[in-house]
């Protein structure tokens, strides 16, 4: 039969339960009516069992429906009495087989509201089959492993075993989070994605959801943090996996952490940092009577070298470099000071040492460590080489050199390239419209005078060209009365070029008039009043005239003429400049500085790790060098690249100023393709982001979890491509100023009191992610396009048939809360459950005789419903959800349809295929809409006479309806109403009421269409 096993690890950080601040723990774990226990670890509040208790499985069919209950007690007064310490259940649905388990480690949970409960526990949990067991169950057909042995049943002194007769519980039990286990990849690449098996999690085959189960050997691995599991079942591998790292924020700024408050949301990495900041009097080594310079400090097999000054014996580096202490490979740091020779090799000019073990310590906010000078000694001992300025100690990442030193992990990556690996913060620039209004122009002179001129206007701002429609009156004075918009960066220093001109034929344009203007000529609006408009003179082009025949051309001198052109310019400052999709944008801040609203709040941001990365250079025979980008309002940051690593640990903090709560911060995963020799065109390659809106989260609390990173591929589909380790908090600082912005509209007042019109938005959109890219991609070291473009989602407004069907889920889960609502009015009237209809009976002849009562009754009904889901209010942040996107299901033709480009490049059949179904899909969705055409034709058909019999019966009803309701009190008519809408159903008819076929019958336009 088969065997369930529970190897009870050990835990750690528990709550003292004794008078010396201790606690005697030991663990019982219930399965099926059986119980078994540990043995008692005394006065240890990190106990370590290592026992395995073994549960009998009658029944594996029923295994996914039953739960492990794990309660840890302190045994206190020689086993007479016990003290809860925490407890955990697991479902069963989540046990794999023993080839497939790991270790997890599980927080302990509180038994009630009011309980005193940490600290965690690591359990295996598995189940074993035993192949003599004769009954009708079979392992998977694709499950390859041999049949695994049943493991013996080390019992201890002390267990219980529960009677196999049932109980009757008299109480409920309480609600308890139910635990699963997340499938995570080791760090080689990880199997293409198969069809979920039909088993539900252990290995035997049985009528169930389907779920898939994923192997993962690392999720212990030293260093990382303990995970909590809360997932729901057949969507674990995506979900959201609560840690508790080691933070100060979460340890209460206890030891050693209480100095590193300002960087409370990351673990503590300590460096050992050496700065190199000059030398003097250097021997001279060349027979030339010259020496070139450099600097090599080595640790261990680790060495860093500083660039090579040509001729000098006084040479300046300012070159600070860092090594990690968990990578420390001696215990005597080396700095030695070499002569460059392009021939032999390198002299030694100096060195110097130091002994690890003395170096200080220096934690923020002290001041940088002075240097000091240092006599280089030879190799023979004697200090007569000169002298280096060096400063020695240990710190953390919280040092102000940390982003700019040269790290240990980072050795392999060439001088040129180490750029391309440092943490940078960005600026975005701050941008405006742009609004032209083009009214008119006079004066105009045509090459061909008996002609009337066709007249446009094209107006080029840097990268942006827009061209105005022709004019409606052709002649030398055109009036087009149009209105433009473009996006300007800070400063404004660009030239709007503007050209009047005439259509003479296809394809075919003659230019008559030019305007450059400064973008500084335009002046800043902050309302909605309008500027003055302006006439400007509008310079001739040179002209050239060839001669039919004639090769050579004659140049004509310019001519001056009065050509005028009327504008209005100005520069809408109180609009906010849209550079990412409005639903998770991440600032609505107007571009004016005196309008924009005051800071409400603190957002910090820690940065720690991620894990099962997905090789992404397997064809150079390496890793993945990943970094993170994160991006709120108009500051970008970038962490530092962790070279060669599927298992990258940045551990670093950021922290940004919040004024609106309704906002979201992106954070993306890339892997860096610009060192050791990339080609400047290669891309940085997508690995999977992450987007938290800041009004999901409680303020002051800080929240650690493991962020599924995901990504669509066109061949293979979703896939996850690791997981990514983020502590947040938001903090707030006017909580008035904060509940006052939900009644204030989310953009600027210019958005609704002159919008911008429909037809403009996307291109000024795309304008804006343009400008953001190029000017991120002048810093140093760049922010790529590539990398601007994912994070802002610049083609979200791409068609694509599975975000179509993810939004039309979306619609149908909000109306089935309304068939809900009508599936209940219909259950109340047919009396399917008598008690209930008769109490609505009562209350409403209660709010029939009591109007007034009816709307403080709705509200005490939203009040009570608001704080009953209290209780089941979202603890964890929102993240990534593959099954709303429709992405777990997808077509691979509608992947591959999704990641064409625009226009597409795919053969003609394709295109054809895609576009019937297209035509399809629009099919639906046309009757759909006649249909409520219908709907609402038929009710204006009602007083209009196109069905007089109709309309002579209406109006007659309603004739008689009013003088019925002239002599009737409305409470009357009321309950009437009311007890005619529930009567039972024995006085019920099947067939459509009056009205229902009344208004069927009522004319649509829909007999009039072609």
């Amino acid at each position: 039969m088969a065997k369930l096993v529970v190897e009870v690890l050990d835990a750690s950080d528990l709550m003292p339960k004794d008078r010396q601040g201790s606690a005697s723990p030991f663990v019982e774990v219930e399965f099926n009516q059986q119980r078994h226990r540990t043995q008692t670890k005394v006065r240890d509040l990190n106990p370590v069992w290592n026992e395995k208790l073994v549960f009998n499985v009658s029944n594996p069919n029923e295994l996914p429906e039953s739960t492990v209950d794990v309660v840890m007690y302190n045994d206190s007064k020689g086993g007479h009495h016990k003290n809860f310490l925490g407890r955990i259940r697991i479902s069963g649905i989540s046990i794999p087989l023993e080839s497939d388990t790991t270790v997890n480690r599980y927080p302990l949970e509180k038994r009630g509201i009011f309980s005193n409960i940490r600290g965690d526990i690591a359990l295996k949990i598995y189940v074993v089959h035993d192949p003599s067991y004769s009954a009708t169950m079979q392992f998977n057909a694709t499950n390859t492993d041999p049949p695994l042995q049943e493991i013996h049943n080390n019992r201890f002194d002390g267990e219980n075993t529960m009677d196999d007769k049932k109980k009757k519980k008299k109480k409920k039990e309480k609600e308890v989070r139910t635990f699963h286990s997340i499938g995570t990849n080791t760090g080689m690449p990880p199997p293409v994605s198969a069809p979920p098996p039909s088993n539900p999690g252990f290995g035997f085959n049985m009528q169930s959801k389907p779920m898939t189960v994923e192997k993962r050997s690392d999720f212990s691995r030293v260093g990382q943090a303990t995970a909590m599991h809360m997932q729901f079942p057949g969507q674990s591998e995506f979900g959201l996996v609560e840690t508790r790292p080691p933070v100060a924020a979460r340890l209460g700024y206890k030891g050693g952490y209480k100095t590193a408050s300002t960087f409370d949301l990351v673990e503590q990495m300590h460096y050992l940092y050496v700065s190199v900041v000059k030398a003097r009097d250097l021997p001279v080594l060349d027979v030339s009577g010259s020496l070139d310079p450099y600097v090599e400090v080595k640790l261990g097999n680790y060495k860093g070298i500083t660039k090579h000054f040509e001729k000098n014996q006084n040479p300046i580096w300012m070159q600070v470099f860092a090594f990690s202490k968990d990578h420390l490979q001696s215990n005597l740091l080396e700095v030695v000071v070499k002569d460059k020779d392009m021939i032999t090799k390198d002299d030694v000019a100096g060195r110097v040492f130091f002994d690890i073990s003395e170096v200080p310590l220096r934690v923020p906010p002290d001041s940088p460590l002075a240097p000091q000078w240092y006599r280089l000694e030879d190799k023979k001992g004697e200090k007569n080489c000169g002298e280096v300025m060096l400063a020695v100690w240990m710190g953390t990442q919280a040092d102000e050199s940390f982003s700019e030193a040269w790290h240990s992990d980072a050795h392999s990556v060439s001088q040129e390239d180490l750029s391309n690996t440092r943490s940078k913060v960005y600026f975005s620039p701050r941008l405006f419209y742009l609004r032209m209004h083009v009214i008119e122009a006079q004066d105009l002179v045509p090459s061909d005078r008996g002609r009337a001129p066709d007249v446009f206007l094209k107006i080029q701002l840097g990268n942006q060209l827009r061209v105005t429609r022709p004019s409606s009156i052709r002649s030398v004075n055109p009036v087009w009365n149009e209105e433009l918009m473009f996006v300007v960066p800070e400063p404004m220093d660009e030239l709007i070029i503007i050209t009047v001109e005439d259509r003479v034929g296809p394809n075919k344009d003659e230019i008559l008039g030019r305007l450059i203007l400064p973008v500084g000529v335009a002046r800043p609006r902050f309302d909605h009043k309008m500027v003055d408009a302006s006439w400007f003179n509008l310079e001739s082009p040179s002209h050239s005239s060839t001669e039919e025949g004639n090769l050579n051309s004659e140049k004509k001198k310019e001519v001056r003429f009065a050509s005028k052109i009327h504008l209005r310019l100005c520069i809408d400052a109180g609009y906010h400049v849209l550079d990412e999709a409005t639903h998770y944008s991440s600032d609505l801040q107007p571009s004016a500085k005196q309008l924009q609203k005051p800071i409400i709040g603190i957002l910090e941001l820690g940065i720690l790790s991620a894990k099962n990365l997905h090789p992404m250079k397997t064809s150079s025979g390496r890793a993945t060098d990943a970094y993170c980008v994160a991006k709120y309002g108009n500051k970008w940051v970038r962490t530092r690249t962790l070279i060669d690593t599927l298992a990258p640990r940045w551990n670093e903090q950021y922290t940004w100023e919040v004024y609106d709560p309704c906002t979201v911060i992106t954070i993306g995963v890339f892997d860096n393709c610009h060192i050791n020799g990339h080609k400047d065109d290669s891309k940085d390659q997508r690995i999977g982001k992450v987007r938290i809106r800041l009004s999901t989260l409680e303020t002051d609390k800080v929240y650690t979890h493991y962020y599924p990173l995901l990504a669509l591929h066109p061949s293979s589909g979703l896939k996850k491509t690791g997981e990514l380790q983020l502590a947040l908090r938001f903090t707030c600082t006017a909580w008035v100023n904060m509940v006052s912005l939900y009644s204030r509209p989310l953009l600027p007042k210019m958005h609704y009191i002159q919008p911008i019109p429909v037809r403009h938005i996307d291109w000024l959109r795309h304008q804006a992610m343009q400008l953001v890219a190029a000017r991120l991609a002048r810093a140093e070291p760049p922010l790529r396009r590539e990398t601007v473009e994912y994070m802002l989602d610049v083609d979200y407004h791409m068609w694509s048939l599975r975000r179509s069907k993810a939004n039309f889920n979306r619609i149908m889960s909000l109306l089935s809360g309304i068939v809900a609502i009508g599936k209940w009015f219909d259950d109340i009237c047919n009396w399917k459950n008598p008690m209930t209809t008769c109490l609505v009976h009562v209350l409403f002849l209660i709010l029939v005789c009591y109007p007034e009562l009816i709307l403080p009754t709705v509200f005490l009904y939203l009040f009570v419903i608001g704080i009953w889901n209290y209780r089941f209010r979202p603890r964890n942040p929102p993240h990534m959800d593959p099954r709303l996107s429709f992405a777990d299901r997808v077509h691979p033709d509608e992947l591959d349809e999704e990641f064409d480009t625009f226009p597409t490049t795919r053969p003609a059949d394709i295109v054809r295929m895609r576009y019937d179904r297209l035509r399809s899909v629009a099919g639906r969705i046309q009757t759909v809409a006649g249909d409520l055409a219908t709907q609402g034709e038929r009710v204006q058909s009602i007083l209009s006479w196109r069905d007089p019999k109709a309309t002579a019966i209406f109006i007659i009803f309603s004739l008689f309806w009013a003088m019925f309701l002239y002599v009737t009190p409305i409470q009357v008519v009321a309950v009437l109403a009311g007890l005619y809408l529930l009567r039972h159903p024995r006085f019920r008819n099947r067939l459509p009421s009056v009205p229902v076929n009344f208004f069927k019958r009522l004319p649509a336009k829909s007999d009039m269409l072609l």
